[in-house]
């Protein structure tokens, strides 16, 4: 790996701007050492055992206090996304392997009572113990109110019965964050939220899910699964507001791993494009090449200042980023694909050679425009806040010129 690793893609861009103080700064600075120092272990065959080299990379990174963000109380965004963007451009396992440490856990990080966090974060933070979340089913991705595995107050536990799919760390997990229903009224008014370990009677691996670029993925079952009423994870009824207040604070993230990706293949393309003799000189030097490289180029800017924008507002204290971090996620997981693709692309043949990084990075990023919200849900989410703005506009306008005049 060449000299860049040693500088975290969005310093270049971001580091004199208001989204990066001194603390964000040496932070960016330690876990791009990290990284570089780690850069032998990265981009290993694709054949290696995906379940010990996501352990590992917990492991190495516990080891060196670098999953303390994941567990923040309050959470750093900005932390989260200059981990993620690092960390992607160094390894996609390693970048998978942070931020399931945060999304896996964010959920009793945010509502979790003390004795809750006290019991299962600081485990995850020493990577003692590898988190999950169990939101998703076959028929309810997206759609996180149409959801239908069902949690029954029986005496002082509750029953858990229903299936969970594509579940990322299914499989290593030593604990579970699961939504099921619990049905205090339709639709998200009736979730709620339970933290199950992973030995619990009623609680079994259906599946183990192998997708283009692997990760450790899941289909769960419970069947009878009993959990104390302690396990309850907020209120009762909240859990749809739980899910999606976690989403808030790592959705941003995702964006952040998709520039990291975009990065690694724009350098990698650069490095290629000007080494590469073509028609009695380097490809770099062709027109058509330089125009690609500048569309790239503009992609990653772009990216970097949406990702960071929805960091830097939820850090300074706005309550809800979810259009913000709507448009990030968005706009840097579909602009990434773009950067990707261009880079394979501009290496030819060399670029769909098995093994090869940019290879890796095109099938890495595919995930990235569905996970957490497929593009089409941003799109929506986008365009409520739209269309609801504009509404609450027009609502305040109105009241304003029916107030009776002043005496």
């Amino acid at each position: 790996m060449d000299d860049s690793t040693t500088h975290p893609p969005g310093m270049a861009l971001l580091a004199g701007s208001p989204f990066f103080d001194d603390d964000a700064r040496a932070f960016a600075r330690r876990i791009a050492e990290w990284s570089a120092a780690h850069a032998v272990e990265a981009h290993d065959d694709v054949e290696h055992d995906v379940d010990a080299t996501c352990k590992a990379w917990v492991r190495e990174l516990a080891k060196d206090g670098l999953l303390a963000p994941t567990v923040a109380r309050p959470f750093d965004v900005t932390r989260l996304c200059i981990a993620r963007e690092t960390l992607a451009y160094l390894d996609g396992l390693a970048d998978f392997s942070f931020a399931m440490q945060g999304l896996g856990s964010g959920t009793i990080s945010l509502f979790g009572t003390d004795a809750m966090r006290d019991r299962y974060l600081p485990r995850v933070e020493r990577g003692e113990a590898i988190a999950a979340l169990a939101l998703s089913e076959s028929e309810a991705g997206s759609d996180v109110a149409s959801l239908r595995t069902t949690a029954r107050l029986v005496g002082d536990e509750y029953v858990l019965d229903g299936e969970k799919m594509w579940i990322s760390n299914g499989g290593i997990a030593d604990f579970y964050v699961v939504f099921a229903r619990t049905g205090e009224a339709p639709g998200a008014r009736g979730l709620s939220a339970f933290v199950v370990d992973a030995d619990t009677p009623g609680l079994e691996i259906a599946e183990r899910i192998d997708v283009i670029a692997p990760h450790p993925l899941a289909r769960l079952r419970f069947r009878e699964c009993k959990v104390p009423a302690s396990a309850l994870v907020g209120a009762r009824g909240r859990g749809f507001h739980a899910a999606m207040a976690t989403l808030d604070i790592f959705r941003s993230t995702v964006g952040a791993a998709a520039l990291g990706f975009a990065k690694r293949a724009f350098d990698e393309a650069v490095a290629h494009t000007t080494t590469r003799e073509l028609f009695g000189g380097p490809l770099s030097d062709m027109p058509v090449t330089r125009a690609k490289l500048a569309d790239m180029a503009l992609s990653l800017d772009a990216s970097a200042l949406l990702v960071y924008r929805a960091a830097w507002l939820k850090d300074r204290g706005q309550e809800r980023v979810t259009r913000e971090a709507a448009m990030a996620k968005l706009f840097a997981t579909e602009h990434a694909q773009d950067v990707i693709d261009a880079a394979v692309q501009l290496h030819g043949g060399h670029g769909v050679r098995v093994g090869s990084i940019v290879e890796k990075l095109y099938r890495e990023i595919r995930a990235l425009r569905i996970y957490e919200g497929a593009t089409e849900i941003q799109q929506q989410i986008i365009g409520r806040t739209i269309v609801d703005d504009h509404r609450e506009r027009v609502r305040s306008r109105d009241a304003m010129h029916t107030q009776p005049e002043d005496r």
